[in-house]
């Protein structure tokens, strides 16, 4: 016997959700079946929120609920210090390390064209605009230690070789192929303040 349009409609929709199957779906329907309807509907309205009122910083690009974000709008953090990341997710990470007090560029993404995504396809463009009407003295280049990561860090040291930007990347404790986001804060606090400069070949 099957469930009723209405609860099989709701399980599907949540089966969408990264890492939840049906059953957890499932446990999902029935515990909003058996609370208050104001519990749900807080959850419905919070939902409505996050898509009508998240943006991305028209600066950094990275989550914001206002024109800049809170790191952007900070006065007491080092603006001639840019971070490069490839995800809003990867600015938290490094936050949480408590040791990064610059301000950030999100790409969101990164080179790969296996995929057809190249410099143009992500906020690479905007990231030279910055540098070029901003005093900019280190770009910090915190992409993913992967092939797309590496190849996006090439890429922007590459652009400003011929600039007196210092520019270096982090990776000191971070294993090949791994995540920022998923990395933990004591490790992402040593690969911040162990990293190295980076120099365009040719």
């Amino acid at each position: 016997m099957s469930y009723p349009k209405l609860i099989e409609s709701v399980i599907e929709q949540l089966m969408k959700l990264p890492g939840i199957g049906r059953r957890s779906a499932e446990r999902m329907v029935f515990w909003m079946l058996n609370h208050p309807h104001e519990d749900v509907l807080a959850i419905s309205n919070s939902l409505t929120d996050l898509k009508e009122g998240l943006r991305f910083c028209s600066r950094c690009y990275n989550f914001s609920e206002a024109e800049l974000c809170r790191v952007c709008n900070d006065i007491s953090r080092d603006h001639n210090t840019i971070c490069v990341v490839e995800d809003p997710k990867d600015v938290i990470a490094i936050e949480r390390s408590g040791v990064y007090k610059g301000v950030y560029h999100v790409l969101l993404g990164n080179i790969d064209p296996s995929e057809g995504r190249g410099p143009q396809d992500i906020q690479i463009p905007t990231l030279f605009k910055r540098i070029e009407t901003q005093s900019i003295k280190e770009v910090i280049i915190a992409t993913d230690p992967d092939n797309q990561g590496d190849m996006t860090a090439l890429y922007i040291v590459q652009h400003l070789k011929n600039t007196n930007i210092t520019l270096t990347r982090i990776g000191v404790g971070l294993p090949m192929g791994s995540s920022l986001e998923y990395a933990d804060m004591s490790t992402l606090g040593i690969s911040i303040n162990s990293r190295r400069p980076m120099v365009a070949s040719g």
